[in-house]
Order: C-alpha cells, then sequence, then structure tokens
C-alpha cells in the first residue's frame, strides 16, 4: 500500500522514464540583443552615416578609420558595421562594397557571430605590448583567407604602450591594399597624434535624451513590456547620450517591474535609481524662492525618507536652475521635460533676473560640492539650503551699487506705512568728497599732513566714492592704505558708508603735484613767450627768469 507520499515500502514503483528537458535558451541581455546590424539601426550618428556611404559609394575608401566618442555610443558596433560594408557579397554572391550589406551572405553572418577568420578583434587593455603588435604586422603581409578586407579592430587603442604605437607607425601608413584597420578609443586625447595623422577620424556625438527615449520605447514594444513615457525618459537622462548604458538601466527596470508583467512606472525607475521625484525637487524650488524654511526642511526631510541620495537632490535642483536660466534666453526647449515642467520654468523665467538665477546657481553648486565631501550628507544639504533661503533676501548688488553712485546710505528702512510712527529724522550724513582734491582737503581737516602730501604725489586710476583706486608707485608707502583708511572711515561709518582704497598696476591720472608742476611750467613758458621778455632774451643771451620768493614780493 501506498503512504502519503506517494511510494510503496513493499513493491518498488517502477521508474518512470525521465523526460527529455528543453533545451534551455541563454538570455541575451538587451544591451547585446539590440546591438545596432546595419547603418541604419545607429541612432543619433547620421553624419558619420552619410560620410561613409559615399565614401563606399566613390570607392574613396581611407586603408585605417578612428572612432571615438563617450562609451557605449555605439564605437565598436559601428567598427563592426564597417567590417561587413567592406565584405558583403550580397544573398547571391555577387555584391560589392555596400552602406546597407545584406546580414545573410557568409562574411555578414560570420562576422556578426565575431568568428570570420579575416576579421580580427583586439582589445588593447589585455594586448599592450610590442608583442601583439608584432603579430599583426606579420600577419598583414599575407591576403585575406576568404574576404575582400582584411580587417583589424583593435578597441580601446589608446591603451596600447608607446613601443606598441612606434611599431605600428609605418604598418599604418603604408599597409597592403587588402587590409583595414578600425580603431575605437574613449580618450582620444592619448592616442598620439602620429597615429591620429594617419587616420580618417569619426567623432560619435552623445545621443541626444529624446531619441534614446524613442529607442527604449521600440525595444520595451519588441520585449511586449509596457513603460510609462516618464519612466523612458528617466532612464535615457541617466544614460547621459550612452545607448549601452540605457539599456542596461532599462534591463535592470524590467526586472525591477516584476516576473508577472507588471509595467515599468516612473517611480519604480527613481525608486530603482535612487532619483527624486522632478514634481517635489519643483516644489523645494518654490519652497527656496518664497524663503519658507519649515517647507525647505520638510522637503529635504522626505525626500531623504524615500531614499533619495543629499547630492542627486541637489543636482535636480541645478537641473531646475539651468532649465530656468534656458527658457530666460528663450533656447531651444528640451524635448524630454513634460509640459508641467515647460510651463513651470516659464513661470519662473519671466519672474527672475539673471543676477539671481546665476547666484543661485554658483549657491547649489557650491553645496553640491560640500555635500560630496561632508561626513553627514543630510545636516551638509540643510546647511545648503539655508543658506540659499538666505541670499535669496539679501539686496540685489547691482541696485546696491546705483544706490552709492547716487550717494544714497545703505541699510535704510523702507518707507513707513500711514499706521505705523514716524521714525527719528536721521542724523545728517556728512557730504563724500567728490573730487581728489577734496578728498586731500579731507585728509588736511584730519590733520593727517603726511598722509595728505603723499597722496599728494599718487596717481589715481580710479575716484568713485566712497571707493579709490591708485597706481602704483613709490609715493604710497606699504602701510599708507592702511593708515589712511583708519583716519578716514570713523567719520562716514555711522550711515553705513565706508571707503576701499586699493593700489593695482596702471598709469592713472597725474598727480595732484605733477599737475601743480604742470601749471607752473605753462606759466613760465607764457612769461618767456611774451613779447617784450623775448626781446630782452635776445639782447640778453645769458638773461635767466628767476623766481621771487613769496616773502621777498611781501
Amino acid at each position: 500500500m501506498s503512504d502519503s507520499f506517494g511510494f510503496d515500502l513493499g513493491v518498488p514503483e517502477t521508474p518512470s522514464p525521465p523526460r527529455e528537458a528543453a533545451p534551455a535558451t541563454p538570455y541575451r541581455v538587451l544591451a547585446r540583443k539590440y546591438r545596432p546590424q546595419r547603418f541604419s539601426e545607429l541612432i543619433g550618428q547620421d553624419a558619420m552615416v552619410q560620410t561613409l556611404g559615399n565614401a563606399i559609394k566613390r570607392d574613396r575608401l581611407a586603408h585605417a578609420f578612428l572612432l571615438t566618442g563617450v562609451r557605449g555610443v555605439g564605437k565598436t558596433s559601428t567598427a563592426r558595421l564597417i567590417a561587413k560594408a567592406l565584405n558583403c557579397i550580397g544573398p547571391d554572391g555577387q555584391g560589392g562594397p555596400t552602406i546597407d550589406p545584406c546580414g545573410v551572405c557568409e562574411p555578414c553572418v560570420a562576422i556578426a557571430e565575431g568568428r570570420h577568420i579575416d576579421v580580427v578583434e583586439m582589445d588593447a587593455a589585455s594586448h599592450t605590448g610590442i608583442d601583439d603588435i608584432r603579430e599583426i604586422i606579420e600577419a598583414v603581409r599575407y591576403a585575406a583567407v576568404s574576404a575582400r578586407y582584411k580587417v583589424y579592430i583593435i578597441d580601446e587603442v589608446h591603451m596600447l604602450s608607446k613601443a606598441a604605437f612606434n611599431g605600428l607607425l609605418k604598418t599604418l601608413e603604408e599597409p597592403p591594399a587588402h587590409v583595414k584597420f578600425l580603431f575605437a578609443t574613449t580618450e582620444v586625447n592619448k592616442v598620439p597624434v602620429t597615429v591620429l595623422s594617419r587616420c580618417q577620424r569619426f567623432d560619435l556625438k552623445r545621443i541626444p535624451a529624446d531619441l534614446l527615449a524613442r529607442h527604449f520605447a521600440h525595444v520595451a514594444e519588441a520585449e511586449h513590456v509596457a513603460a510609462e513615457p516618464e519612466a523612458l525618459a528617466l532612464v535615457a537622462r541617466a544614460a547621459e547620450g550612452s545607448a549601452r548604458d540605457g539599456l542596461s538601466i532599462l534591463d535592470q527596470a524590467i526586472a525591477h517591474a516584476g516576473m508577472d508583467g507588471g509595467a515599468v512606472t516612473a517611480a519604480q525607475v527613481r525608486d530603482m535609481l535612487g532619483l527624486s521625484d522632478r514634481g517635489a525637487i519643483r516644489r523645494l524650488f518654490g519652497c527656496l524662492l518664497a524663503a519658507d524654511v519649515p517647507g525647505v526642511l520638510a522637503a529635504v526631510a522626505q525626500q531623504d525618507a524615500l531614499g533619495v541620495e543629499p547630492a542627486a537632490l541637489l543636482r535636480g535642483l541645478l537641473e531646475v536652475v539651468h532649465g530656468v536660466t534656458r527658457a530666460k534666453v528663450g533656447g531651444a526647449e528640451d524635448p524630454a521635460l513634460s509640459v508641467e515642467e515647460r510651463q513651470a520654468y516659464a513661470d519662473w523665467a519671466s519672474r527672475l533676473g539673471f543676477v539671481a538665477l546665476h547666484r543661485l546657481w554658483q549657491l547649489l553648486l557650491k553645496g553640491h560640492a560640500e555635500v560630496l565631501g561632508a561626513p553627514g550628507p543630510r545636516e551638509a544639504v540643510e546647511m545648503a539650503l539655508l543658506r540659499v533661503v538666505h541670499a535669496s533676501q539679501l539686496p540685489d548688488p547691482g541696485d546696491l551699487a546705483k544706490r552709492l553712485q547716487a550717494g544714497e546710505p545703505l541699510g535704510t528702512a523702507p518707507a513707513p506705512s500711514v499706521s505705523q510712527p514716524e521714525p527719528p529724522p536721521p542724523a545728517p550724513v556728512a557730504a563724500l568728497p567728490d573730487t581728489p582734491e577734496a578728498f586731500h582737503a579731507l585728509l588736511q581737516q584730519k590733520g593727517a599732513l603726511r598722509l595728505a602730501a603723499c597722496f599728494e604725489e599718487a596717481r589715481v586710476i580710479r575716484f568713485a566714492p566712497p571707493e579709490i583706486v591708485l597706481a602704483e608707485s613709490r609715493a604710497i608707502g606699504p602701510g599708507f592704505v592702511q593708515e589712511v583708511l583708519a583716519c578716514i572711515n570713523p567719520k562716514f561709518g555711522e550711515s553705513g558708508l565706508r571707503w576701499e582704497i586699493s593700489v593695482a598696476q596702471g598709469l592713472g591720472k597725474a598727480s595732484m603735484r605733477e599737475q601743480e608742476r604742470a601749471q607752473e611750467q605753462a606759466a613760465r613758458d607764457a612769461i618767456l613767450d611774451a613779447p617784450m621778455v623775448a626781446a630782452v632774451r635776445a639782447a640778453f643771451p645769458d638773461a635767466e627768469l628767476i623766481e621771487e620768493p613769496r616773502s621777498a614780493m611781501q
């Protein structure tokens, strides 16, 4: 008899033949599954595709190509596509080089699978020495086995050693007609100029976020996965122009959505990437502009509870300031922005000036750097945002400069309303000297005769009370500026004005003493040019003009 476990203790069951397991197909990540197989599938690189197409049609192919750009924009994929384009023979086996390889002939299939004997891929990061390059130099002398061209694809070519580069130069400059070199690198500045001059260079651009979002939508549809447009836009922004990075993030987001066919939502992507809600960022920015300290602290606490990194919070605010500034200058709209974001940016742009926006940018940028190096990022972000709130209440430096030029005292309160009591009349404010001569007289009134004498010899570059800029000269000693400020600032300190005197390089205007000497010389010349004096000098050539002391003339 059988027990509850399904087997008989007395008579053994005849074992059933094992079922043949279905062969499991290994999963391919999206970045490999959707690698471009045709030039038409390359996104964001239209200029390069057009140049290559024209070169193939006109049979003006270079012997070496250098593909550069940030990671994940398609450098290696482009190199393989070029190898296919050069060696494609068409479905009938009679075709020639084409910008649109068929993908079904033996060379196309073998190159796509990475097994073509005449297309050699080498990773320069693991083959950096001269011995690896020597193998290539020896092999290029022999014709291709089954392809039209023997193609060498060297990835991350900047990792080659100096000796390897030098060994490759001669072969790279004059290779056999049946050999093509394709180099790919993310750091083109590390490639020697001697190598760059022997290659036809293509700079692959970062892929715009809107193109990436549309591409990810096609991939999600092909994978039978529902995805919110905002979620795809977040993935595209996080990819930073890299299709491979974006597909890896999308792969992770699909896995994060669950096994029950759940849709990829924006909230899930934010949670996965540690991003903050853009709506919450806009609300926080509004609290900053309104100087709402409790609202700012509550928003920071809410984002911290959701697991948003403090640095990501400040990055979001920086993006808002950048977006508002672009909206103010009339820049092209970012197609990845939602309608709500565009409306909010336009509204803030109409109410904020450039000075305020630039100040916000600098304060947030400084706060971001502090958060990255702070032992407590939460406390650092709160202090940075409180500094922004405090700065929003400060007066505009431009207005202060205008009030100073108009001679208005700073720090005065606004005009009182009718219901408020009249404040006591302000104390009379001493008038500012409006010329260097008046400033010289002020020093004499203060009894600083030595300083006044030095000022007579000083050249003035800028005289805009309460600011004076003097030219460097021997008349100004090392302690001259400090002594003058100590002498005159107490007189005007009660009004809120303080003199600022500095010394700079430059010629400046003639000093008071130089002007006096010039006037004396002009008077002397006028006397000598008088007809009577000229006649006397003609009669008596040795005669001299002597100025009588004033005491003798009295």
